[in-house]
């Protein structure tokens, strides 16, 4: 039995992955910030919520302890919530508008993993999945073919460049954990205002393949569904 932990999980691409890795026979704890939809994503999905604001401290402390009181090991912790943040010109962006991206995309997975990295270390096979981002690939952004050069957000494009280093990272320094990032591609979900040209479980394909294969499969990777990717 594979026990996975997935934060944001109430919508899109968290909510997907969940309900195909359920299908695949994980057990699945649904993390979300908002409680009431963080209940029902579970629900209808037959899978146990608990509530994590991965902006707070306190909230993931309580999560991490919720699930080892009743899970007692992650098997594969997946680093999914993520915000867009304020939409505003470049210009006009301030430090606090930085503040908040960065909190969740970034500090937000270390503290997660920080968290629960003593479920992911009862574990046989741990692994973590961060799910990153083509737009936070400095090649994909220099190549005018792709839509991801076509993409300005200066703080939520840096905030996944800052994912995918931070995945390498750990990747070196947790050894015996596997730790890699997925490109989920552009996916019509609510952050784009569902304007993506894939669909929501094309989206999750990197994601689920991260979560499920072999133990030997290799860390400090960055990968989109039709494989690895360039940084």
């Amino acid at each position: 039995m594979t026990i996975t932990f997935i934060t944001g999980a109430n919508k899109g691409l968290g909510f997907e992955t969940a309900r195909r890795l359920i299908g695949l026979g994980h057990t699945v704890v649904i993390g979300a910030r908002d409680a009431g939809r963080g209940q029902a994503a579970a629900d209808e999905l037959g899978a146990r919520f608990v509530r994590i604001d991965v902006a707070d401290d306190a909230s993931v402390a309580a999560a991490a302890a919720d699930v080892a009181a009743h899970e007692g090991r992650v098997d594969v912790l997946i680093n999914n919530a993520g915000i867009i943040g304020r939409r505003a010109p470049a210009e006009e962006l301030t430090g606090d508008d930085a503040i908040e991206v960065f909190q969740t995309n970034v500090v937000g997975i270390i503290r997660v993993t920080n968290a629960f990295l003593p479920l992911l270390r009862r574990s046989e096979r741990p692994a973590i999945v961060n799910v990153s981002s083509g737009t936070g690939s400095f090649t994909l952004t220099h190549d005018p073919d792709r839509v991801e050069s076509k993409v300005i957000g200066p703080l939520y494009t840096s905030s996944k460049s800052a994912v995918t280093m931070l995945t390498m990272q750990y990747a070196k320094a947790l050894p015996g954990i596997r730790v890699n990032a997925a490109d989920p591609g552009y996916t019509a979900t609510d952050l784009n205002g569902h304007s993506g040209t894939q669909t929501v479980t094309e989206g999750t394909d990197a994601i689920v393949t991260l979560a499920t294969e072999d133990a030997d499969a290799g860390t400090g990777r960055f990968i989109d569904r039709f494989g690895p990717m360039p940084w």
